[in-house]
């Protein structure tokens, strides 16, 4: 069993069991158990560990007709639709795939139920569960999975519109809670454009809360994030559904084209740097594992094992070794880093070009996410100590550049390495007696943030 989690002291990140920083890096792969025979499991938990990836978000019964096709070993989840009665066969294949991912290093985000199974708003249900079987299923899986590596999700892309779905979703969690004796975290998985905390917040249900941002790419959505994050009391908060690379955007491809990317990467430092302690990648491909011979959901464009080596998936390691790179625990958001211009439609920016910022809370470092190469001015006095130090760091490839060293003093403007084009950096500030190494480099993240 890899360290067990837990929410940190200061309530904004997670940690592991002797309280190391633990930066939330998962993949979407929804219908891994349903889908995958062992031999393709291997393939895909093995790419991604190898990527950096440290969670990875499924589901058991599964939305793509989960509980009436049986999983590549011709078994069904439940007997007879009946969540009181769940098949020991197919949960063999969840214990095999679930301890592979263990044994690379890989926690599971486990969703017990996709949200058609109890609230079918679209989806092909059929709606199995009730108060009474959510608690009896609940207690079952969870004490099943007392000693994995799991975190649960509950709710899986559906949000509670009655007081029956609120009384399902309860009853889940008090089953998970005494089966798995509160060994794991929790939270839970709502449609696009919520969060948990809009239903969940306050009831002590959940340790943090996830947003499903979507499948947009313009900043609006992302901003939600940092509402959550103000929310009190105070839980962490993670993007466990941005927009996916290579999905249809805003699911109009005819209109707006597929994401690519460079998406992907906005959406995780919009995420990231408004507060949030970890983040979750997906590719459109990937979550349905779609292949030749299956019925393809929303376009694809290629197929899963292509998928596996799309450029997003690899950059999002960068992104998690930057952050490990400098002390976590204290990080803020902060855009007041930022100097706006006139209009400031240019900077802080709007749409898919807005800049974001974020800090340690005593000022040994400042980050701020550039999205495209324009120029831009930053309030010194946000930092700590006489001198600082400067580094453009590179999303695309987690190389950084140092770019000078200079008096702490008053506002400083910064040209990215690539003006006017629409390429990406981060800019990142160092109090220079830190002396830290460079940004994103391993050797520091290994040392005090083990994944």
């Amino acid at each position: 069993m890899l360290p067990s989690l837990k929410v940190s002291s200061c309530r904004r990140c997670l940690v592991t069991a002797d309280g190391a920083p633990f930066f939330y890096l998962a993949d979407t792969a929804w219908e891994l158990f349903h889908v995958l025979n062992r031999e393709e499991a291997t393939v895909y938990l093995e790419n991604r560990a190898a990527k950096g990836f440290n969670v990875i978000q499924a589901v058991v019964l599964a939305e793509r007709d989960g509980l009436r096709t049986p999983n590549p070993y011709g078994a069904l989840p439940l007997h007879d639709l009946d969540p009181a009665r769940p098949d020991e066969a197919y949960f063999e294949h969840v214990d095999w795939v679930i301890a592979k991912a263990e044994s690379l290093g890989l926690y599971v985000a486990l969703l017990p139920t996709w949200g058609d199974k109890w609230n079918v708003r679209w989806g092909i249900g059929p709606e199995v569960f009730t108060p009474d079987n959510a608690e009896t299923f609940g207690e079952w899986i969870g004490r099943r999975y007392r000693e994995s590596s799991v975190i649960w999700v509950l709710a899986g892309d559906r949000a509670p519109e009655t007081e029956t779905h609120m009384a399902i979703l309860r009853a889940m969690a008090r089953g998970l809670r005494r089966g798995d004796g509160g060994a794991h975290l929790m939270t839970a998985h709502t449609w696009g454009g919520t969060g948990s905390a809009d239903w969940f917040h306050g009831t002590g249900i959940l340790d943090f809360n996830t947003r499903q941002n979507g499948h947009e790419w313009m900043h609006a959505r992302y901003a939600q994030t940092r509402t959550d994050y103000d929310r009190t009391p105070v839980l962490p908060v993670i993007d466990a559904e941005p927009i996916y690379e290579d999905h249809p955007m805003a699911f109009d491809a005819g209109k707006n084209g597929h994401s690519v990317a460079a998406d992907v990467r906005r959406a995780f430092y919009w995420d990231v740097f408004a507060g949030a302690c970890g983040h979750a990648y997906g590719h459109h491909s990937i979550w349905q594992f779609y292949d030749e011979g299956r019925e393809p959901k929303n376009a694809p464009l290629m197929s899963w094992r292509e998928a596996l080596d799309q450029p997003g998936a690899g950059q999002m390691r960068h992104g998690r070794r930057l952050m490990e790179s400098r002390p976590m625990l204290t990080r803020v958001p902060d855009e007041d880093l930022l100097v706006p211009t006139t209009p400031p439609s240019a900077v802080p920016g709007s749409g898919a070009y807005r800049f974001a910022a974020t800090r340690d809370a005593d000022g040994r470092y400042a980050m701020i996410y550039v999205p495209v190469g324009r120029n831009f001015s930053v309030r010194m006095d946000k930092l700590a100590g006489p001198s600082v130090k400067a580094w453009w760091f590179d999303p695309r490839t987690g190389d950084a550049v140092p770019a000078g060293e200079f008096p702490n003093e008053g506002e400083r403007a910064f040209t990215p390495p690539t003006p006017g084009e629409l390429l990406d950096w981060v800019l990142v500030l160092d109090q220079a007696s830190q002396a830290y190494e460079a940004p994103g480099k391993l050797a520091f993240a290994a040392r005090r943030n083990p994944a």
